[in-house]
């Protein structure tokens, strides 16, 4: 009887700490099947969005602070133009619906994928400050204008890098698992060529969900 308890403890604490790498399998084998809907069911939606929001909007803040010209020009109505672009792309696309559509197609670009590319570009100081700083005096401050059409022209960028990226990219074959707490498990590797870290949080005992997105 002892030795029975034992093994049934030593079997508990092997389906305890085994759990997340069986479903960071059971994602790699959904993602590999392009069954999107697994994959969105996994997510905890409340957690993800504000985190990528946050993000995007702090790393747009501190490439605000490498120009003090342009944010001389455009100031704080360029930064909150900006901040609700970047709401809106995450609101967007960080969807059960998208999502199962992007794994569905394996990356093919949307209206919000392309919007939450261009949220990502804009942040990442991947735009044409030159330009910018132009169309400010062009347009004699009439920031909206200059931020709806520089959104247009890096969503037009980012459409065609998105569509290069699904066609030539590679994904991770053997991504990197780790903990990083007790409850606390990371995913880590490359999808279409894009570095990406998915963290996800124990639910009860051996139920996991992608509770955040690290972006690139």
């Amino acid at each position: 009887m002892k030795k029975l308890v034992i093994l049934l403890i030593i079997i508990a604490v092997a389906v305890y700490a085994g759990s997340p790498y069986y479903s960071a399998y059971q994602l790699k084998n959904a993602y590999d099947d392009k069954d999107g809907a697994t994959i969105a069911a996994a997510i905890d939606y409340e957690q993800v969005r504000p985190s990528v929001q946050n993000q995007l909007t702090s790393q747009f803040a501190t490439t605000m602070t490498k120009y003090p010209l342009i944010s001389e020009l455009g100031g704080e109505p360029l930064t909150e133009a900006a901040n609700s672009f970047i709401a809106q792309a995450v609101e967007g696309a960080i969807t059960p619906q998208n999502i199962e559509k992007v794994i569905n197609t394996q990356g093919q670009a949307n209206t919000a994928t392309k919007e939450l590319a261009a949220a990502w570009a804009i942040a990442s100081d991947q735009v044409d400050l030159k330009n910018l700083i132009q169309s400010l005096i062009i347009q004699r401050g009439d920031v909206d204008a200059v931020v709806k059409s520089q959104i247009q022209q890096v969503m037009k960028k980012q459409a065609a890098e998105l569509e290069q990226q699904v066609a030539q990219g590679n994904d991770s074959e053997k991504p990197t698992l780790s903990y990083c707490g007790i409850n606390c498990f990371s995913i880590s590797g490359q999808v279409k060529g894009y570095p990406l870290t998915i963290e996800m949080q124990r639910e009860g005992l051996i139920n996991w969900k992608i509770v955040d997105i690290v972006l690139p």
